[in-house]
């Protein structure tokens, strides 16, 4: 084979690998900051980065609790709010008691 065809099909091979590896994880995660998720270029509000930020919030005031489990169990989140219902920067993470839609 000529040296030609060699670099050919070797540029082609190259060009081709990123379609065939998977994307890693570290690549594939969810970007939170203060309870919004980076996408598409913009910061915006979502309950899976709420969430995270208000179990960031709790361990900050002592509570031993992970973002999964305050997403996983409503009880455990409800319990997380009770116990920081006087931190302004909780309040907009947890549910009302009067369902009134204030919580983001």
């Amino acid at each position: 084979m000529s040296k030609t065809l060699i670099l050919a099909l070797s540029a082609l091979g190259l060009a081709a690998l990123p379609a065939v590896l998977p994307i890693s994880d570290a690549q594939a995660a969810i970007r939170c900051k203060e309870g919004f998720q980076l996408s598409g270029g913009s910061w915006i509000s979502t309950p899976y980065c709420n969430d995270a930020h208000l179990a960031q919030i709790a361990r900050r005031h002592g509570v031993r609790v992970s973002d999964a489990e305050i997403r996983a169990n409503p009880n455990r989140k409800y319990e997380v709010c009770r116990f920081l219902s006087g931190s302004p920067t909780a309040r907009d993470y947890c549910p009302d008691e009067g369902g009134n839609g204030r919580g983001r």
